[in-house]
């Protein structure tokens, strides 16, 4: 059996190697390493992809959202709703620029962020929601747009974990995640369902005038070289990494497949056991694209398996260990713990397993098999 990896990047790359080293190699030939053809490319090529107008690429996936939430204007001490239970750079970005983070719980069964606790949230100081398609699986955006559209709020998409991803409106039709609230971010960070060789990053948008004030934000608040009409920052994708992303988006589509695929078979194997909660999708297979493959351990060590899981070889790890309301930077004392019942419940629950496009029945076996052992 083959070594297994969390993510195996390697395995990916011997795959496309001739294409990708070609695509790198343009570049090198044609020494333009920023803002170049293959960048432009890349833009045009995911616009048609999601079905976008407007995909402005920038450095790396919490600048995107810094970016996004700039170029909406907000003031210092708005409010900004967004998930307990997610990475940091979420909340990160809206303490940076002076806005104030309102964190709700999550939804037990699909980890994202819950309506009905962004509705109890809501004040006269909230000017924008972010959902988070955590894991690789589309929020209620149905719902989240609804509550905006009656409270007259922003909504920015957090779609660093699910690109790719479909979402399904009541009445069937159905739309790409990032391209639904008013603006979008993405990672294209190495372990991404689509990673580039570095960092690199995306926002979307269908608003025109919002993508061209996100345009000029990227590029130090330049749109005539030396002339800065907005304050801006520095956040270019580079062209090698838009080289690799070109090689990669095309197999995008094959690449979820080969996740959801790999998901269904660890959740055939370990269903129907009283101690594991597999995956929940809300909705149809191509909502949830399978960043993470993430179970709930009940009545069991969890920590302990994850300790027997690595003992056997077999990489995993727990996302996320500690909620973002119990994190040293962002305490704050109108939290309860009342008001994070099941965010406080999943970081005691959760463990996720080895998930990436190359993943094979022998080690899903040995991986499923290891986990039965243990809770036997």
């Amino acid at each position: 059996m083959k070594k297994i990896q969390m993510v195996d990047l390697k395995g990916q790359y011997e795959n496309i190697k001739e294409t990708v080293n070609n695509s790198i190699q343009e570049v090198l030939d044609t020494n333009t390493y920023i803002n170049g053809p293959e960048v432009h490319k890349f833009q045009k090529n995911l616009e048609e992809y999601l079905g976008a107008k407007h995909v402005i690429p920038c450095a790396n996936g919490t600048d995107a959202l810094q970016i996004a939430m700039m170029a909406l204007d907000l003031k210092p001490g708005d409010e900004v709703i967004t998930a307990d239970f997610t990475f940091a750079a979420t909340v990160e970005v809206i303490a940076l620029l002076q806005l104030t983070p309102v964190l709700v719980d999550v939804e037990i069964d699909t980890f994202n962020i819950s309506v009905e606790a962004i509705k109890k949230a809501i004040t006269p100081k909230t000017k924008a929601i972010v959902p988070v398609h955590l894991f690789g699986q589309a929020a209620n955006m149905e719902g989240i747009m609804q509550l905006a559209k009656e409270h007259n709020l922003y909504v920015i998409e957090d779609n660093a974990q699910a690109i790719g991803a479909n979402y399904k409106y009541f009445d069937g039709k159905k739309e790409k995640v990032g391209v639904i609230g008013h603006v979008a971010s993405t990672s294209f960070f190495p372990s991404k369902n689509l990673g580039c060789y570095g960092d690199g990053g995306a926002i979307f948008t269908n608003d025109d005038d919002l993508a061209h004030k996100l345009r000029g934000i990227v590029n130090h608040g330049m749109y005539v070289r030396y002339h800065h009409d907005v304050v801006g920052v520095n956040s270019r994708l580079d062209s090698i990494q838009a080289a690799v992303l070109n090689a990669k988006l095309p197999l995008l589509d094959e690449y979820n497949a080969a996740r959801q695929l790999a998901a269904q078979k660890y959740s055939q194997a370990l269903a129907n056991h009283d101690k594991i909660v597999t995956p929940y999708i809300a909705g149809e297979r191509d909502s949830h694209v399978f960043h993470q493959y993430t179970l709930r351990i009940l009545n069991a060590d969890r920590n302990a398996l994850m300790q027997h899981l690595l003992d056997k070889g077999i990489p995993c790890a727990i996302y996320y260990p500690i909620p973002l309301h119990s994190q040293k930077a962002y305490l704050d004392p109108r939290y309860t713990e009342e008001d994070f019942p099941i965010t406080n419940q999943l970081v005691q629950e959760v463990i996720s397993l080895p998930m990436h496009t190359e993943l094979d029945d022998e080690q899903i076996k040995f991986i499923t098999d290891s986990i039965l052992e243990f809770l036997a």
